[in-house]
Parts: structure tokens; sequence; C-alpha cells
């Protein structure tokens, strides 16, 4: 007779503790990989399923989870909680697989057993390409701003030197703000000095907020604010309200980076005209947004193939909101209709479960964040014209919030077991 079946009335303390520790560490991986609070539940769910638990009530925040597990009249309750955020879209799809894969019974020996494996795996990529793909993200961003080859350049290499010290101090443990704010300085440092030095052995560059702004872009706390509106949109406050406070946060240590950094050079905001036809710009979008999406993608420790479907999701997004807006339909309807179909097509391209669709939607989505009010916002603060930084300010959250609106929306068309409430 196994664990799993073993009868309702033969079950005591020790064993449901034993079950309900196998359904905690599952919720604590899930939530440490920086999945959605509901893909959460649902997985602890059917691993109580599997284990033979009659009833499972999960409260999932950004780091705690509180389960109680019942059988019969017997019920375990207890709290965990998980001292780091991050994102590693590798274990989210091998957990979600193995929620999928789940066998009627199985023993709580069986569940641990199939969890280590996944806790094994290290990580696909090294802290230099993990750098480096974060740089190229940076350096695609700065390519859709109009940044010039040369600034292109330097922001890949501020970008990944912040990627850099971001991750190593994450690894050790360092406070999440502090560790944003530090990343965040290094990189707007390194990009001006940098810049510096090319003006002292060739001709002056000046310091445009293209190039300045998309060094610290690497920061953008892309899981935290999708999944964050996800979970509020699914009526659960609790975990939403904490993923979105702590983006706002992450969003706010690097601001004060930036803004702290700019004093020191005088930013150039100006728009660059271009003289290219519209099939070159659109061949400039495509190829920027696909190295933008791809490495955003491989920064978060996607697969190879996980990470090309998405660069292809967020290029063809990108692409059709720019021509939107060619024929005058404004920025944040273009945003929202490009945003909805990123969900529709990440929920085809993960059809049969290949990869969950949250590690296609955020990547993809990330390079429709407007830069260009969010140069001016940061050059109007530097010169007290409050006027036009709240104005910045308020083109940027609208963008902001229309993303999140229309991967909403394409969540609500695509997927009816989130859709309706059961």
């Amino acid at each position: 007779m196994t664990e799993a079946s073993v009868p309702e009335a033969q079950i005591d303390s020790v064993e449901l503790g034993r079950r309900s520790g196998a359904i905690m560490r599952t919720g604590l991986m899930m939530l440490e990989a920086g999945t959605a609070s509901y893909r959460v539940k649902q997985a602890m769910s059917a691993v109580g399923d599997t284990l033979g638990v009659d009833q499972v009530h999960e409260q999932v925040t950004l780091t705690e989870i509180t389960l109680t597990s019942r059988v019969g009249h017997r019920f375990r309750t207890e709290v965990a909680e998980i001292r780091k955020a991050g994102v590693n879209a590798d274990r989210i799809a091998a957990l979600d697989r193995f929620r999928r894969e789940l066998p009627e019974t199985s023993t709580p020996g069986d569940i641990h057993r199939a969890l280590d494996a996944i806790e094994r795996t290290p990580a696909r990529y090294s802290p230099l390409f993990n750098a480096a793909a974060a740089g190229a993200a940076c350096g695609g961003f700065a390519a859709l701003n109009q940044a010039h080859p040369v600034e292109i350049a330097v922001v890949f290499v501020a970008a990944g030197a912040g990627q850099f010290l971001r991750r190593h101090l994450a690894h050790k443990g360092f406070n999440a703000f502090g560790t944003t704010i530090l990343a965040a300085f290094l990189a707007t440092g390194l990009y001006l000095g940098v810049l510096g030095l090319i003006g002292l052995v060739g001709p002056g560059l000046e310091v445009h907020a293209s190039g300045y702004i998309s060094s610290v872009l690497f920061l953008l706390p892309g899981f935290a604010l999708i999944t964050g509106t996800l979970d509020m949109a699914k009526l659960d406050f609790t975990a939403g309200l904490f993923r979105v406070g702590y983006g706002l946060m992450i969003v706010m240590g690097a601001g004060v980076a930036v803004w702290a950094l700019s004093l020191m050079s005088s930013l150039d905001t100006s728009q660059r005209a271009t003289t290219l036809p519209l099939w070159a710009q659109i061949l400039i979008w495509a190829v920027a947004s696909f190295v933008g999406v791809a490495g955003f993608a491989l920064m978060f420790n996607s697969p190879w193939r996980m990470a090309m479907n998405a660069a292809w999701i967020g290029m063809v997004a990108y692409v059709v909101r720019h021509l939107l807006q060619e024929i005058d339909i404004p920025i944040q309807m273009a945003t929202a209709i490009a945003c909805i179909l990123i969900g529709i097509l990440a929920a085809i391209f993960s059809s049969g479960g290949r990869w969950p669709v949250i590690t296609l939607q955020v990547p993809a989505a990330l390079v429709q964040i407007p830069g260009v009010p969010a140069h001016e916002a940061i050059v109007a603060l530097n010169e007290a014209d409050y006027t036009a930084a709240v104005s910045g300010i308020l083109q940027v959250t609208l963008a902001g919030i229309a993303i999140l609106v229309g991967l909403v929306l394409a969540k609500l068309i695509t997927d009816w077991e989130w859709s309706f409430e059961r």
C-alpha cells in the first residue's frame, strides 16, 4: 500500500504534514521562479489532488504563502516565505510541465524527487552571457528610440555591466532596492563616462536621452507588473497589489539613479528626424524589436526556442503598433491593440503546453514601453519644468496601463479557464 492510497481514516497528523510540506514546496518554488499567483495556486491544488488531500486553500503574496490542507476532519495550516523575488523562465516552464504531467496518485516522496530534479537544474547561461543578453535588449531599445550606432554600442556595454552587477548582488542576497539603485548608477555612470572618453579622442557627442534612458531598461520589472495586474484582474488583490507595489519600488529605485546622474550632464531630448522611407523604418523596427525581445527573454533564462518565439511575437506586435500610429491612431490605443495581439499570439505559440504563456508575453510586451516621453520627463525635472515633467510621466503611465489592459483582454479571449470562476 502506497502513501497516497492510505485510507482517509488512517492519515494521521504526521502524514498530513508530509503531504502539506510537498504542496508548500511546490508553491514556494513556483513563487520564487516569478510566475503569477494564480498559477502558484493551480499547481498547489494539482499536487494536493494527486496526494489525496481533500481540500487545499492557499493565500499567496509576493514572498509568502499561507496554506491549509484538509483531509476529513483533520487539517494543517502552515506559513512559509521566500526572501528574494526573481525571474527564471526555464524553471517556470519546468514547474508548469511538472504540474500538467502529474499522475492520478503520488506520494510526497514522488513530489520531492521531481522537485529536486528541477531545483538541481543550473542556469542555462553564464553570468557573462546573461549580461550580454541584457546589453542586447537595451541596445535594441536604443535603436527603437533612434539612437546612433555609437550610442547603441555604449548602451550595450553599460547595460551589460549593470546587469552583471545586479545578478551578482542578487545572488549574494543584497537588498533588492539597493541592488536596483547600484545597478542603475553603474549603467548610467558608465554610459556617461564612455561617451565622455569618446569625446576626448574624437568628435564630441551630445548625451541624448534615447541612449541614456535605454541603458537602464534591463531593470524594468516586467514580470512583477504584468503578473500583478493579471492577479488583480482575477480579484486576487493580496497578491496583485504586492507585486505591483514591488514593481513600482524597482522603477522608483532606477528612476532615482537616472535622475541623479542626469544632473551631471545636459540631456538632449530633441526629436531626431528621419528621412528614411517607410519600408526602411519598418525594417529597423523589426530587427531592433526582435533583438530587444530576444535579449530580454534570454536574460530571464529562457531556452533558445522560447526566446526566439517571444522575439517573433514582439517584433510583429511592435511593427503593428507603429503602423497603427502612422494612420493617426493614438499611441495608447495602438499599444493596447498591439498587446492584445501579443497575448493572442503567445497563446497560439504556447498551445499544447509547450511553454507558459507568461514567459512569451512579458519579453514581447516590454518593448512597447514608450521611451520618448520618459526622456522628456527626466529633462523637464532637471529644468524644474514640472508641468512638462508631469505630462511626460502621465504619457508613460497611460501607455503602461494600455499594455496591461491589452494583455488582460487577450487573457480573457484566449484562456477560458482563467476567465471563469469555478
